[in-house]
């Protein structure tokens, strides 16, 4: 989660994304799809502020979609949907499907309209629950994860899914540093970057470019 004024220090290069980066790393199967969450992102890019990611985050969180060919993801914490859009345009391409979850109403509500104005509603199912209880329920498998939700339960969050994660998938978190005592290297995210980073049949970077998200990718069941 970050500040309005560090998030605007993003918008310059929120064009350079959307114009350039969003499809290159695949085919353009939907043009006209495309050109409508790019036009939305691009006329919104002002408003995604507080429990957002900014936009190098939603770039990264395509990327790493559409390079592995992801299809079933997990978003804890949806917020107002802005990170939830860049996952779910990557599933578009992809052909798969977003489940993301919030316990706030109010957010939950907004972010479905931006799903419907961006055009990408059929490729999530946003849910508005208890995390903590719904993320032990759901069956999975999983082969992507994006956890933003409450920080000190972020490696709660991380045991749960763990078995429903699919070999070679990928667990991301976000607000996530491995610079010591800076924002992000103790309390829940130090916690749960320790955890993930002593299991071996994980392999675990952390990407400072935007608000700090580490990238876990299982190599084995073990």
């Amino acid at each position: 989660m970050r500040s309005l004024n560090l998030f605007t220090a993003f918008i310059p290069a929120v064009l350079i994304f959307l114009t350039t980066n969003a499809n290159s790393q695949a085919p353009d199967r939907n043009s006209a799809l495309d050109e409508k969450v790019r036009k939305f992102l691009s006329e919104n890019s002002r408003q995604w502020y507080d429990m957002n990611v900014p936009a190098v985050d939603g770039q990264l969180l395509y990327d790493i979609i559409v390079k592995n060919n992801y299809k079933s993801a997990l978003e804890i914490g949806t917020s107002t949907g802005h990170s939830g859009i860049w996952i779910a345009w990557a599933l578009s391409k992809t052909g798969g499907k977003l489940i993301t979850i919030d316990i706030d109403e109010g957010r939950h509500r907004r972010a479905l309209e931006n799903f419907r104005q961006a055009g990408l509603s059929e490729y999530i199912d946003a849910r508005l629950a208890d995390a903590h209880s719904l993320v032990r329920e759901l069956k999975g498998p999983f082969d992507f994860v994006f956890s933003d939700a409450d920080k000190e339960w972020y490696k709660n969050y991380f045991i749960d899914i763990d078995p429903k994660l699919k070999t070679g998938g990928c667990f991301t978190a976000h607000n996530i540093s491995d610079r010591g005592r800076g924002y992000g290297g103790y309390g829940g995210q130090g916690e749960f970057l320790n955890y993930v980073r002593s299991l071996k049949n994980y392999e675990t970077t952390v990407n400072s470019a935007g608000g700090g998200v580490s990238i876990s990718y299982k190599k084995s069941d073990k």
